[in-house]
Parts: C-alpha cells; sequence; structure tokens
C-alpha cells in the first residue's frame, strides 16, 4: 500500500480550487450561487475525530502488544490495513472538498459586506479548517499503523513479529 503524498493532496486541493473559484464566477453571473451548507464543516469534523480516535486506539493497542503486557487485545493487520484505506481515502476526499469550498470561499470575499454572502464564506473557511484536520488525522492514523522498517523494532506497526 502506498503512503499519501502530500504533493498529491495539495494538488488536489488547487486544481479543485482553481475550478470551483471559476465555476462559482461562472454561475453566479448566470443564475444564483448554490449555497454552501452548514453541516460541511460540521460533518468534515466528525470524520477527523473518528480517524483521530482511531488512531489513538489503535495505538495504545499496539502499545500494549509490544509491551506485552496480559490480557492486550491485539490488533490484527487486516484491521489495521482497513484503517489506513480508510484514512487515505478521507484524506483524498477531503483534499478535493477543501479545494471546492476554498475556491468557493474565494469568491465570497468579494462580496463580505453582504450579510448572506459572509456567513457562505465563513462557512467555506471553517469546511476548509475541518478537511486539514481530516487531512492531518489521516497522516496520523497513516503513522501509528505503519509497519517497522527492518531493524527498527522501537516504533512499533500494525503486525509487529510474533
Amino acid at each position: 500500500m502506498k503512503q499519501l503524498r502530500v504533493r498529491v493532496l495539495a494538488g488536489l486541493f488547487a486544481v479543485a480550487g482553481v475550478l470551483s473559484w471559476a465555476g462559482a464566477r461562472l454561475w453566479d453571473s448566470v443564475g444564483t450561487l448554490p449555497r454552501v451548507p452548514l453541516a460541511a464543516p460540521i460533518v468534515l469534523a466528525l470524520i477527523a475525530v473518528v480517524l483521530l480516535a482511531t488512531a489513538i486506539s489503535l495505538r495504545a493497542r499496539l502499545k500494549a502488544q509490544r509491551e506485552r503486557r496480559p490480557g492486550a487485545k491485539g490488533v490484527e493487520p487486516l484491521m489495521a490495513a482497513r484503517a489506513v484505506v480508510f484514512g487515505q481515502a478521507s484524506a483524498l476526499v477531503a483534499a478535493l472538498v477543501c479545494g471546492m469550498y476554498g475556491g468557493v470561499g474565494v469568491f465570497m470575499l468579494e462580496f463580505l459586506d453582504i450579510p448572506a454572502r459572509r456567513d457562505q464564506a465563513y462557512y467555506a473557511g471553517f469546511s476548509v479548517l475541518a478537511g486539514i484536520g481530516v487531512i492531518a488525522a489521516a497522516f496520523f492514523l497513516e503513522r501509528v499503523c505503519k509497519l517497522p522498517e527492518d531493524g527498527d523494532d522501537e516504533h512499533g506497526g500494525a503486525a509487529p513479529a510474533a
């Protein structure tokens, strides 16, 4: 499984941002721009919390397993792999969504004197921040579940040698 790359996520963010900014300008010139939903930052923040809770839980279980604590619940490699895939998929989608709301938010900056547009700009900005939280949590989860390199037994991983 390949690791997440910051360049790929930044590229997705930039392309989605430019396209959504251009689309917002075009859409606003021919009609009414769709609203940024209030639920967007909330949903992204919830996904970030789930990813972070998963990473913290797996990290604690891996530490207990490495220390050979009695009654320690181990981590199945397939479960760790599924968690990493969920994190990677969430980070990719969050990069696209951040770019989309970022582009719309930048477009809305021209209209901050209109209260409704100002609220939309706030929602878009909070969505970008929550999306960055999703990406950070995905990187942390990936780091927690990373297999140790050969001869690197101190840093743990999803499937320690038995």
